[in-house]
Order: structure tokens, then sequence, then C-alpha cells
């Protein structure tokens, strides 16, 4: 593994762990695969608020959304075989859709460009109110006329992408489940991911979450739902680890013999912009594409009942990087994006120099935690609740054990002053004061702010 990697493999669990409690969240788990292999993979809080269980990376959760990828991979492996085409009519598979619908093309639903309804007339059932479709009731929401002409645009649909499930039905004689499990997920060498929750076989699940507001509090949300026929489109679970591997596979330089080269390439260019909104994304066949930081990526998103996550891979780089939370509103398309900037600012940078790594740490003080990062031969002070990390940073070169200058930092702080470590009689660092700054540890911090205002505080 490359050295800046490593080293930036050390801070990007030091940074998740602050924004997890910030954002008061239950829980979080995070992995990255570095050429495949998972390098990185570490847990946070709870799985379960009610009973307080410890979350672990062996915990399922319901990843939504990230279906869509591996509902892409099985068409696309067939398309591979030689068993349908990409110019293949909806209509082909399945009967009793309306014409809007039934000629829509596999590669028009896969690339959500084929006009039709999000959820039906009722998506209650994405919110914990009622049972997920059935075939049947699929078909039925499809055999009306459908909201735009097929080619218009971008047009997200969790109905096309079940609908592709049922055309993975027809073509293989098999159950969705039963072929995606075999064909795609065990096929990738994936041993902790199911197409429904009755794949769990007795694994943990971690639960959903409720947002804070209105009650202050959140609420545990099972999770445990049968997605019926829309499992193609949202029924996967999953642990991070197991989604950083498979999506490391559909990069188009991955040795994986899951898809052909030119079927991966497919998948991860950008088929349609999304022109409605002030972000720059895309999306190809099965997968979400932009760029962060420059970083050209592809992946996949997910919302099921109570949870958030998300899935990134930077194909020039050969990093994946998977972030799940379990809350509604975990923020883990943030997360994602603030991970590919630690790892782009250490990529610049280098791995850090003896002297610089021996300032790293947390220090407390009124407006927050600042975090030391030694990157290259600086050390950048950077709040923890800075989000992009590290892009707002002051540079401290460092001259000797204990005592450095700001030598680069935004005009607001202390350019040109100088940075210091005090140490206790034992030697430890207790204090670190930047310009007129003074920082500690955050035990002290505790005991200083509760000594200050306490009494106030509980007034």
């Amino acid at each position: 593994m490359d050295s800046w990697l490593k080293a930036a493999l050390d801070y990007i669990p030091h940074w998740i762990d602050y924004q997890v409690r910030m954002f008061e969240q239950p829980g979080c788990v995070i992995a990255l695969a570095h050429k495949g292999e998972v390098v990185l993979e570490q847990a946070f809080g709870v799985a379960n608020l009610a009973s307080g269980e410890k979350l672990t990376p062996r915990h399922r959760f319901r990843v939504a959304s990230h279906s869509k990828s591996f509902t892409a991979t099985g068409i696309l492996k067939l398309k591979d075989a030689g068993s349908l085409r990409l110019d293949d009519t909806a209509g082909s598979y399945v009967d009793g859709l309306h014409a809007d619908a039934a000629s829509a093309t596999i590669l028009q639903l896969l690339s959500h460009s084929a006009g039709l309804v999000r959820d039906g007339g009722d998506s209650s059932y994405f919110a914990d109110q009622r049972p997920f479709l059935t075939a049947s009731e699929l078909k039925a929401a499809l055999a009306v006329p459908q909201p735009l002409p097929a080619a218009e645009r971008f047009k997200y649909s969790n109905h096309g992408f079940a609908l592709l499930g049922l055309i993975i039905e027809q073509v293989t004689g098999e159950p969705y489940t039963k072929w995606i499990a075999r064909e795609i997920v065990q096929a990738a060498g994936l041993t902790e991911t199911a197409p429904d929750i009755g794949g769990l076989n007795g694994a943990p699940l971690a639960a959903g979450h409720s947002t804070l507001l209105p009650l202050g509090r959140r609420l545990m949300i099972p999770g445990d739902n049968v997605t019926n026929d829309m499992a193609a489109a949202t029924g996967f679970l999953a642990t991070a680890a197991d989604l950083t591997r498979f999506f490391s596979q559909l990069a188009p330089k991955s040795a994986s013999t899951l898809l052909s080269p030119a079927s991966r390439r497919e998948m991860t260019r950008r088929h349609w912009r999304d022109v409605d909104t002030t972000l720059e994304r895309y999306y190809g066949l099965g997968l979400g594409c932009g760029s962060i930081k420059g970083w050209a990526f592809f992946g996949h998103g997910g919302s099921f009942p109570g949870t958030l996550s998300r899935t990134a891979v930077f194909p020039a780089e050969d990093v994946a990087v998977s972030v799940l939370g379990n809350s509604i509103e975990a923020p883990s398309h943030i997360w994602v994006d603030g991970i590919a900037h630690i790892l782009s600012v250490f990529r610049a940078g280098g791995a850090p120099s003896e002297a610089a790594a021996d300032w790293t740490g947390r220090w407390w003080g009124l407006w927050g935690p600042l975090d030391l990062v030694a990157v290259g031969d600086k050390v950048l002070a950077s709040p923890a609740a800075l989000n992009p990390p590290l892009t707002e940073v002051s540079e401290i070169s460092v001259s000797s054990r204990d005592a450095g200058k700001i030598v680069r930092a935004p005009g607001f702080n202390s350019p040109g002053e100088p940075a210091r470590r005090v140490r206790n009689d034992s030697g430890e660092v207790v204090e670190v004061w930047l310009g007129g700054v003074h920082l500690v540890g955050e035990a002290a911090f505790e005991k200083e702010i509760t000594a200050r205002y306490g009494r106030a505080a509980k007034t």
C-alpha cells in the first residue's frame, strides 16, 4: 500500500468518529477498498438505540437503491451471454404493460430515461406504511399512461428497475432473488450480501432510525421489510466491505470477469445529466457518476426506511469507499465526499515526516475541537467539524519538538504567528497554542467548561 494512503486511512476514522457524534447519529460503518482489497473497515455507535447493541462491521444494512447496480450487472451479464439485447423492449418480455412502458427499451430502463413513474400513485411502502409491491401490483401501475415520453430526460424510476427484475425472471426462468444471488452476488465472491431480507440467515441486522425531529429523539425502525417484486430496485442488504468489493469489480480496468470490459465501460460512462439541479451529477446504467475534487467516480446511494448509504469508486485511484448510516438523515453522501477530500489531500501532500507525525492529535477549545493532521512535512490544523475536511486549514511548519510557525492560513486565522506545545512533568503534551488560541485535551476541556458554565447550563 502506498504510504500516503496508509496515512489517510489513519485519519479517516478519526474524522468520521467526530462527525457521527456531532450529527447525533446512532451509528455508521465505513469501508475502503484499494485495488479490490478491503484496507479499512470500522464501525461507530450502536446498531439499535432501543437495545444499545454495539454496531460492528458485520452488521447488514438495508442498502436500498444500491440494488439497482446489482440488477444492472445482472442484465449486462445476460447481454454478454447473448440472452437479451439492450435495445429489446420491456413489452417483449412482460405482458400487460401500457404501450408507454411496453415500448421502453432495456437500455432506457437501465439509464432511467424511459419516462416511467417513479414510485406509482402511492409510494407509502417507502414510508414503512404498507407492503412493497407484488408483480401484479407493479404491472397494474405500468398498465396506464406514463408521465413522460422515453428518451426525453433523466427520470429516476424504482418501477423501471423493478420491471428489469421481471425481465430477468422471464429470461432466466428463475425468481429474481434466486438468480441474482447465484449469478451476481456469489459470482462476485460476496458473502455478506443478499437481495432481500430472506437472505439474512441469522446475520445481525442494523436497525434503522427516524429523524431526530419533531420528537427530539430517534425511534427505532426495524427495517426488516420484505420488498417482494421491488427487490430489484431496493431490496438488497449488505455490509460496507462487501459493497466496496462489488463496486470495485465494475471498474472498466478491474481484473474481474463478472462482466466484460465493454459492459463495464457502458455501465460507468455518463449517459444522462440530471439537469434540473444546481449539482452536477450524471447517471450511467444502474450507476450514478460524477466527480469530487477533480476525482471521477461512479457508484450509488440508497435510502430505506431508517437508513441512508452511499458507495463511490474512484477508478483512477483504484479506491472504493462505502459509508452506511442507520438513520434516515445520516449524512452518508457528505461523508463519502469528505473521505474523498481527505484522500486527495494526502495524495497531493504525501505521507507525514516523523517530526510532523508527532504533532498529530485532537485538541479542544470553546470553538470546538481542532485536529492536527500531519501531511508531508507540514501539520494541518483543521476543525473536526469542517466538511469538506482539510479544506480551510492553518499550515504549521515544525521547527523543533514542540515549536513551529503558522506559515500559511486564511487571513482570519493567525498566519505568521507561532505554534507551540506544552508538556506536563511526565513529558506528556497537555496544551497546544496556535498564535493566541489555547487548546487542551477533551477530558481537560470537559472539566474546564463545566467549571465555568455548568451552573448556568443547569439553570
